[in-house]
């Protein structure tokens, strides 16, 4: 019997389960970052740096109905997550808090980049239309930050500094469509529509693109 697609979307490829771990430790290490430089205690580490990691690819599969989620699916995941936050605070120190607000930028453009592509693919998968499956993919990308700033007690940086951002992610996920329907493989999809997401963030923070904002 030929597979459907849930049980297709349940079993990732080597390439994608691959961008799916880059994309939480890059996320993991975004939240790690903040966490240092707001001087959180142990127990505040690990949950920020949990839930930049954690909370875009978790929402995606409770809006998929995609089970197990994928932190549960790889718990070897969480253990790493603990070791990273471990080290951190045992090799972080004050000297170092004066770079990690530019420092997370870097990785939070690469996590983004990545989960824009593995939502996006996944939602293809489990057959979704492809404006939908662009979304599914925004919002892997952009929701795990958004709850690292919240609990940071800050302004979602993804709503507020102006730069794109969610539409970096938007075009990721079309790149994936678009590798899809060229019937390229999974692996080089996936990876191009990463790397142009996060590219066009990391150029949007050299360049200084800006998006339309309030007149006051």
């Amino acid at each position: 019997m030929p597979a459907t697609p849930l049980a297709h979307v349940l079993t990732l490829s080597n390439a994608h389960t691959l961008v799916e771990a880059a994309g939480t430790l890059a996320f993991a290490l975004s939240g790690l970052l903040e966490a240092a430089r707001k001087r959180l205690d142990a127990v505040g580490v690990v949950m920020v740096a949990g839930l930049a990691a954690f909370g875009g690819g978790t929402l995606r599969d409770v809006l998929l109905d995609r089970r197990p989620f994928f932190w549960v699916q790889h718990g070897l995941w969480l253990w790493a997550l603990l070791a990273l936050c471990i080290a951190a605070m045992l090799f972080l120190r004050a000297r170092h808090f004066a770079w990690t607000e530019r420092a997370m930028q870097w990785p939070d453009a690469l996590g983004m980049g990545l989960f824009a592509a593995s939502g996006t693919q996944i939602a293809l998968a489990a057959g979704m239309p492809a404006l939908v499956a662009v979304l599914m993919g925004v919002m892997t990308a952009v929701f795990g930050g958004v709850l690292r700033d919240i609990v940071c007690n800050e302004i979602p940086r993804a709503f507020s500094d102006h730069r794109p951002y969610a539409l970096c992610a938007f075009a990721g996920g079309w790149v994936v469509v678009a590798a899809q329907g060229a019937g390229l493989a999974e692996w080089l999809g996936l990876t191009v529509a990463a790397a142009t997401a996060a590219l066009l963030r990391v150029l949007a923070m050299l360049c200084g693109w800006t998006l339309p904002a309030w007149r006051t």
